[in-house]
């Protein structure tokens, strides 16, 4: 996510859960319309509501949009949205696969390739880097520099095989026995969570940044996304977002325990691997049903 911060936000300094908020102001300040000091979390989401939605699709996918001032940190609980739209558009283009007579396995591969091409597989070189990062230096600084760097290694390599393998799998299935609307909506969104928590409650490890510049999301930021998607979650797929839910947190503590001794927080890399890592494991549950 690092590479993509000039993109997303113009060159703009974010200033995270703030109502309202200027470039010119130095960092950490917020500039607040007089009364809204006393507004309920609530209601402050609602005022924020248009801002937060452009910024989260900004961020988490290459759709096109309008110009507008990102609001940070303070849309995240707006990723799971994103997500289930993403799912959403994923799930029509195998609707439509499924319909001309192409396999489940052909269909999958398309949806996986338009789930990349959303997102500008942001989430994917999160995993690559965190991958080699994480298990190809030696000391926290060395694994920081080699997350970093735009060239992916043999670990990188081999967790994008083995997870996109895993998501592939699980996703013939689904498209074999049917459901993949639901399937693919409710783990889109469910996949955002682990994001929104490791930035909320996991320092940054690196001090600079997309996931740094982004900010941290409050508690009450980190509450409404994952009620919003386990909400999306069990309208679609009843019980089964239960299971959903704590395969995408286990992979989320998984990770989080990793990246806190190796380098002592999360970066916007871990956070994208995190998505894919959830993503594998809701559709591995959902396919473990039929």
């Amino acid at each position: 996510m690092a590479r993509t911060s000039a993109r997303l936000w113009n060159g703009m300094v974010v200033f995270p859960d703030c109502t309202f908020s200027h470039p010119g102001l130095p960092h950490g300040q917020c500039q607040r319309q007089p009364g809204t000091a006393a507004l309920t979390p609530f209601r402050d989401i609602a005022l924020r509501l248009p801002a937060d939605l452009l910024s989260a699709f900004a961020l988490l996918s290459r759709l096109p949009l309008p110009n507008h001032q990102g609001t940070g940190a303070a849309s995240a609980w707006a990723w799971p949205l994103v997500g289930a739209v993403l799912g959403a558009l994923g799930a029509a283009l195998a609707s439509a696969a499924l319909w001309l007579g192409l396999t489940p396995g052909v269909t999958a591969v398309l949806v996986l390739a338009l789930g990349a091409i959303l997102t500008g597989g942001l989430h994917e070189d999160g995993l690559s880097d965190t991958a080699d990062g994480l298990y190809g230096g030696w000391t926290r600084e060395r694994r920081l520099e080699i997350m970093k760097d735009s060239r992916v290694g043999s670990y990188g390599v081999l967790a994008l095989v083995l997870v996109t393998l895993a998501r592939w799998s699980a996703l013939t299935a689904l498209l074999v026995f049917g459901g993949h609307w639901a399937a693919l909506v409710a783990t889109g969104a469910l996949s955002r969570v682990p994001m929104v928590l490791m930035m909320a409650l996991l320092p940054n490890a690196r001090g600079e940044g997309l996931s740094h510049a982004t900010g941290r999301p409050g508690q009450m930021t980190a509450l409404v996304a994952l009620g919003l998607a386990v909400g999306i979650a069990a309208l679609l797929t009843g019980w089964a977002a239960l299971p959903m839910l704590a395969a995408a947190l286990g992979m989320g503590v998984l990770l989080s325990v990793v990246a806190l001794r190796r380098i002592g927080g999360q970066t916007g890399d871990v956070l994208g691997a995190s998505q894919q890592l959830a993503e594998a494991a809701c559709l591995a549950v959902l396919s473990a049903r039929l």
